[in-house]
């Protein structure tokens, strides 16, 4: 059909399209055209993303207290305070761990993309790159030294895990007073 038959062609009469707009279309189903289930897939992108030292610093600024409380409720036994600890300090040590692995890794990939860029003669990229890895440093250098810090078991180490001991001992003072200072003699 050239352009000018398609410009010149008839009308259809409105009789015609009110009968077929009469008819009632089939109903669709809801499962045909919707998920029922939101798809909770992590994409590799956003994983990675995730594991730079916001991630530290997520763990860091947790309520360990709150955790402490609610683990004196469950089992007030103070021997599960010390299992307690030590589990809370190796989650902090492999937090740190995956943190500098990724800046580890970064760092490597930036320094390919420096050596590569820079041959090709594209110095405002070299620039950025730099700049990158300059911070990559930066930081890579912070979480080695809360690594350091942990190692001792002071500054940030210590404080969550003062923290949590406290909220556990709250926890069991919680318990005491409901079920013993509470009874009137």
């Amino acid at each position: 059909m050239s352009l000018f038959h398609f410009l010149k062609r008839e009308q259809v009469s409105p009789a015609t399209t009110a009968e077929t707009t009469s008819q009632p279309l089939p109903e669709i189903e809801e499962r045909v055209f919707s998920e029922a289930k939101p798809d909770n897939t992590i994409k590799p992108a956003v994983a990675a993303a995730d594991s730079n030292i916001m991630l530290l610093y997520a763990f860091l600024d947790r309520n360990h207290e709150a955790k402490g409380y609610d683990d004196a409720l469950l089992n007030p036994d103070t021997s599960h305070l010390a299992q307690n600890l030590d589990s809370l300090k190796n989650e902090l040590v492999r937090t740190i761990n995956k943190v500098k692995t990724f800046y580890e890794d970064f760092i490597r990939e930036t320094e390919f993309h420096i050596l590569s860029r820079s041959r090709s003669g594209m110095v405002d990229i070299v620039e950025e790159l730099e700049m990158k890895k300059t911070i990559a440093l930066g930081h890579i250098d912070k979480v080695r030294e809360i690594e350091d810090k942990t190692a001792k078991e002071a500054g940030d180490c210590q404080g969550i895990l003062l923290s949590y001991a406290r909220g556990f001992k709250n926890g069991l003072a919680a318990i005491s007073h409901h079920q013993i200072l509470t009874r009137r003699f």
